[in-house]
């Protein structure tokens, strides 16, 4: 059920009427119209694509509305009739109403792709794309079984990245937690039993930390409105064109995730191309398509480069070879796939190739970051215990000095 938005003329008053309708589409929301005695004169649809964390549409949704939609087309239903079926199945709210709303868009005479291109936040360009091609094709069935596969995949590799960055995550902020609780509760402790103690001096390290213990405890909420003030302008900045151009760089070029990262846009970058060229979209889309899929500046603007090459009569292959931004493997492996005319196939390899090498670096950064966060730990550990200790053993050996 939509909400519609609608203007019509009382016909006895002659008053214009502007007001809601609830209707599953336009020519029923016109005959509730009518049946109030009213002449319409517009029918909109009300269209809610405001998505906040608690009613986002996940990767695992579409995947699912992509495969449902495509069994029920491949089964020889309409593409309207499928996407009703589709809608009745879905339990995401926010999504059954965007598949309503694209139900209107089509029964309305709209293409599929130009009633999914109104919901960008939802179906990216790739999809977008690739769907146009299967209409165009006759093969709207299997360019949704592809699209499936692809976000599946592209979905595995995302997560197991996130997964191997949370680790670290959890270990520093047990850490910060740790030292926060060491610096506020245990090194005031050992100053109060110097300041009882006639002419004993505190060591200048436990003088630092001590200093740093008074800041804390005196201006904790300067330091958390800085900090959160902070992350709103960074999370702004990252936004910014000079922000994602410095994080891609960091992403690629920073030790140990540089490779990783790396490896993960080789793997995006064939596989999103192999499903379009499967779909038979032409050569230059594909790659101005997947620069926008890769999510990285720096390796966008090397596939634009590229586009213009190709453009100059090069293929594919050379004008990728010698760029920084492209692990030598791909180019190599594009140019057997261009001279044997399976360029689809040698993507998907590449893809596959490059997600296995993502499992390897992801296990890798495992074994190097847990010795490497142990020993982190314990300077830090040994820091705080050192500036605890210092004190009292300089406190044992004054007494044990005024005794002899």
């Amino acid at each position: 059920m939509l909400t519609y938005k609608y203007e019509a003329k009382n016909s006895k008053t002659g008053a214009t009427v502007k007001a809601q309708v609830q209707a599953n589409n336009e020519q029923e929301a016109a005959k509730l119209i009518k049946g109030q005695g009213l002449t319409p004169v517009s029918i909109k649809a009300e269209r809610s694509t405001k998505l906040n964390f608690f009613s986002r549409i996940r990767t695992k949704d579409k995947v699912l509305f992509s495969r449902q939609l495509s069994t029920m087309i491949n089964a020889g239903l309409p593409i309207v009739q499928s996407l009703r079926s589709v809608a009745e199945q879905t339990n995401n709210k926010p999504f059954k109403n965007i598949i309503n709303q694209i139900i209107t868009d089509v029964e309305a005479g709209s293409a599929f792709n130009i009633a999914l291109a109104k919901y960008p936040r939802v179906f990216n360009r790739v999809y977008i794309s690739l769907v146009a091609a299967g209409e165009t094709s006759g093969t709207l069935d299997k360019g949704l079984e592809r699209l499936a596969d692809q976000q599946e995949k592209d979905a595995d590799i995302v997560s197991k990245v996130r997964g191997a960055m949370i680790y670290p995550l959890i270990v520093l902020c047990v850490m910060i937690a740790v030292v926060i609780f060491m610096v506020v509760k245990v090194l005031p402790q050992v100053q109060n039993i110097y300041a009882s103690l006639p002419g004993a001096n505190l060591p200048i390290f436990t003088k630092v930390l001590l200093g740093l213990s008074h800041f804390i405890i005196n201006y904790w909420m300067y330091v958390i409105i800085v900090l959160v003030v902070g992350a709103f302008f960074l999370r702004r900045w990252s936004r910014t064109d000079n922000g994602r151009s410095v994080i891609g760089e960091l992403k690629m070029k920073v030790w140990p995730i540089g490779p990783l990262y790396m490896k993960m846009y080789m793997a995006r970058f064939s596989r999103t191309s192999s499903t379009l060229v499967a779909s038979g979209v032409q050569i230059i889309p594909v790659l101005e398509i997947s620069s926008e899929a890769v999510d990285n500046v720096h390796i966008s603007k090397s596939i634009n480069k590229a586009v213009e090459k190709i453009k100059g009569g090069k293929s594919v292959a050379e004008s990728l070879r010698n760029d920084p931004n492209f692990l030598p493997l791909v180019p190599e492996m594009i140019q057997i796939g261009e001279e044997s005319g399976a360029l689809e196939e040698m993507l998907a390899k590449i893809a596959d190739y490059y997600e296995k090498e993502v499992d390897n670096a992801i296990k890798s950064i495992s074994t190097i970051i847990e010795p490497v966060m142990m020993i982190i730990m314990g300077v830090i550990a040994m820091t705080i215990v050192a500036a605890i200790l210092l004190p009292i053993y300089g406190l044992v050996n004054q007494s044990g000095f005024s005794s002899i």
